[in-house]
């Protein structure tokens, strides 16, 4: 890391002379470097810092130095840490702490990788509000972030303290979350989000970093893209007829609006369509849940071209889509009608100094008729200082890292109705919360009346799926085929309708395969999995050359199994572009075990074993208790007959892991192939144990159970298994067929019933219950 702050291009010289009393004061201020420049020789644009645009832009550059933004990463020094270290101490389960100085370094004393009481200095700040991170440096270039924060905020609002990020969870140093592990490791997790044109530069082979950057925080060049072309033309007298006014792209501009409030209902009906590669997805970059798989982003490219958003999955969202895990705010506004109507990021924050445009709620009535909306009738509660506004209503908060608080920017409407109904949260009873949400379901329909839907209607529909309901599909359906549903939404609802198979629903994804947004194309492709090849690459080919290279990398992981023999040559040249583009991304990411799990699951789909068997197990020697790696290379040796290895394998993953379900599943069907039947049965029913969500571990453990001729013990964990999973097909299939054994009729009816439900177009079927409907009755 001794080259850390080299930047990788010769900064341009002769700049000085040029930044103006202004720019000479915000230097000394902040003690940057004067940065120098003249034109750009090459077509390749430098990176040339924040300093080197504050002559010209003075107004913004001082906006920008009290951001948050700019502060967002510093070197630890007397003036950025906030911290306590005048040998303080903390304490989580056990796990003590000391901050103290030393040699003019700020050292922290706590439990390293190997469990011992080390002395680690700090070499950087990591944020300013409402909490302080640190991070350390260690000499194969891995920084990390400490265990304990600083909580910035006033003492008299529970500030100035140390605090634990996980207060509640041990954090010995075996698990994968301690402070050393890879969940805290600053290379992938923060770097991008926090320095100016960061490269990871991960050694593969000696598993080191040399990760650089060009600036330690967020400046000018981090949303503007390099500098060094529009330098050029700021001090080669602005010719008119240079694009972009030197920069290499910025980003795509929003048709010209007017936010005018119609005067009857208080909101303007004016909008305009969302860009690709607009200023929300420039923000999203960094403002959302989501993977990098590049580092060749630049303004105006789609956010998807470099990185791959989250879905709205039960993991990270509410079934109505509010943020549940930390989430950021992109996913968020992607599901707001002020999004779908054209509203940008800096329509509410100033670009530069990230603070809001006018104070709190009052930011609304930029767009927002108050007479209209900060009325009793609106609201239901009285004028006063305790009185709801906008953002506690429509923007409900979260907190998050102990004490940072976040509020949700799908600017939706409360709905405690669906709270009642379905289980979630609703900003009613943020603050009522003595009260049960039918309480204040029924105040809101008293103001509103009964329908008051808002913009946001697939909550049934996801959380239906969530269950396991039989009338899952046809929900999921409805919200997959309206158009005026957001995008991310019709996405998530094709990933839900996976598994839930009938013609409609294969003709609702090949339909979604040509949507306009890339996220529901992705969606769509990972429905093709279980189509035979050739159908599937007749339907997935095609977006081998899609504008966006998230969706030409999804056809290529949809397609790595289909034959090379039964691919025109032509066609095939598509593929392996798409696919060397797949490659490259998992390799960008070398340095965590799931992508090479998922770059050898990818290899093995193409017939590559060797390939696949050296990533997985560089994945299990970067993670060596990795469940996931060590169950897939197991199922490899399956594939090449080497059933001894993989049990040997499987027993490894179990001394590690001793509570991962998969392994004992994996080792059971393994065991099975060895034929030691009892001890497979052990294997099965322990995976069944251990996580009885997993409805295929019951259904294969019941399967097992009645070949070995104990079928009452496998009806009983069948019926089991049904009441936790009422509509899994496989297992409704197995009670049917258990029915059918006992001759019992009236059973087995009703679970070939249930089964049409969840398979519409299944001719078998309806043939089977209208025979034993002709059945007499006992």
């Amino acid at each position: 890391m001794r080259d850390l702050f080299k930047r990788d291009h010769l900064i341009a010289k002769a700049f000085a002379a040029s930044i103006g009393l202004l720019g000479i004061a915000f230097l000394m201020e902040t003690g940057l470097p004067p940065v120098s420049a003249a034109p750009a020789t090459s077509a390749t644009s430098a990176y040339v810092g924040s300093a080197a645009c504050a002559g010209c832009h003075a107004t913004e550059t001082n906006a920008w130095s009290t951001s948050q933004h700019a502060r967002a990463m510093q070197e630890a020094n007397e003036k950025t840490v906030t911290g306590n270290f005048n040998d303080a101490t903390a304490e989580h389960y056990g796990s003590k702490a000391r901050f103290f100085r030393k040699d003019n370094r700020f050292i922290v004393e706590t439990e390293g990788k190997d469990g011992k009481t080390t002395e680690f200095p700090v070499k950087y700040t990591f944020g300013v509000e409402p909490l302080q991170q640190y991070l350390v440096e260690f000499s194969d270039g891995r920084i990390q972030t400490l265990p304990f924060a600083w909580d910035t905020r006033p003492e008299a609002k529970g500030g100035q303290r140390w605090l634990h990020l996980y207060p509640d969870t041990p954090m010995p140093s075996t698990d994968s979350l301690h402070w050393t592990g890879l969940y805290q490791n600053w290379n992938y997790m923060c770097a991008e989000c926090h320095s100016t044109e960061v490269k990871k530069n991960y050694d593969a082979e000696k598993n080191t970093f040399h990760t650089a950057f060009s600036e330690v925080s967020l400046g000018c060049e981090s949303c503007h893209g390099p500098a060094s072309g529009h330098l050029a033309w700021a001090n080669g007298g602005k010719a008119a007829d240079v694009a972009h006014r030197g920069f290499a792209s910025v980003v795509t501009p929003r048709a010209p609006v007017t936010w005018f409030p119609d005067p009857k209902k208080g909101s303007p009906e004016y909008s305009v369509p969302q860009a690709n590669g607009g200023e929300v997805e420039m923000c999203a970059r960094c403002h959302a849940r989501r993977g990098q798989f590049s580092e060749d982003w630049r303004p105006g490219r789609p956010l998807a071209d470099t990185h791959l958003p989250a879905f709205l999955t039960a993991d990270l969202f509410e079934a109505d889509g509010q943020m549940h895990d930390e989430v950021y705010n992109y996913a968020s506004f992607l599901q707001s009608k002020m999004y779908a109507k054209g509203v940008v990021c800096t329509d509410c924050h100033d670009p530069h100094s990230g603070m809001l445009k006018a104070a709190g709620a009052e930011v609304c009535s930029q767009c927002h008729l108050p007479e209209k909306f900060a009325t009793v009738a609106h609201t239901g509660h009285p004028a006063g200082p305790s009185a709801p506004d906008c953002i506690s209503c429509h923007m409900p908060a979260r907190t998050y890292m102990v004490v940072d608080k976040r509020h949700d920017h799908s600017f939706r409407i409360p709905r405690p109705d669906l709270s009642a109904k379905l289980g979630t949260p609703n900003a009613c009873n943020d603050c009522h919360q003595d009260k049960p949400a039918a309480w204040a379901a029924s105040a809101v329909e008293r103001w509103h009346g009964p329908d008051r839907k808002g913009f946001q209607t697939y909550a049934t529909a996801f959380h239906a799926a969530r269950q396991g309901l039989p009338e899952a599909r046809d929900l999921l359906l409805k919200v997959a085929q309206d158009s005026a549903t957001p995008a991310i939404a019709r996405a998530t609802a094709l990933l839900e309708l996976n598994g839930r198979a009938s013609a409609e629903v294969d003709a609702v994804r090949g339909k979604s395969l040509s949507d306009p947004d890339p996220m529901v194309r992705i969606a769509a492709l990972r429905g093709l999995g279980g189509l035979p090849p050739d159908q599937r690459w007749r339907r997935a080919s095609p977006l081998l050359s899609d504008p966006i290279r998230a969706v030409r990398m999804e056809a290529a992981t949809t397609l790595a199994n289909v034959p090379a023999a039964t691919i025109p040559a032509n066609d095939r040249a598509a593929f392996d572009r798409a696919a060397d583009e797949y490659v490259a991304a998992e390799r960008l990411n070398a340095d965590r075990p799931e992508s090479r799990n998922n770059l050898a699951g990818f290899f093995a789909r193409q017939g590559k074993m060797a390939e696949a068997e050296a990533e997985y197990l560089a994945a299990i020697k970067l993670a060596p208790a990795s469940v996931p790696a060590r169950v897939d290379l197991a199922d490899l040796y399956r594939t090449q007959g080497r059933d001894p290895m993989a049990e040997q394998l499987l027993r490894s993953a179990i001394s590690v892991a001793p509570q991962a379900a998969a392994p004992h599943y994996a080792l059971g069907l393994t065991l099975i192939r060895l034929k030691r039947q009892p001890e497979a049965l052990d294997q099965l029913r322990r995976a069944t144990e251990l996580e009885p969500e997993h409805a295929r571990y019951a259904y294969v453990y019941a399967i097992a159970l009645q070949s070995a001729g104990r079928s009452d013990e496998a009806r009983q964990v069948l019926e089991q298994a049904i009441d936790r999973h009422p509509s899994d097909a496989d297992i409704l299939s197995a009670l049917m067929q258990d029915a059918l054994r006992q001759r019992d009729v009236q059973k087995a009816l009703a679970y070939a019933e249930r089964l049409r439900t969840l398979a519409p177009d299944n001719l078998n079927l309806s043939r089977l219950i209208a025979q034993l409907k002709q059945v007499p009755k006992p």
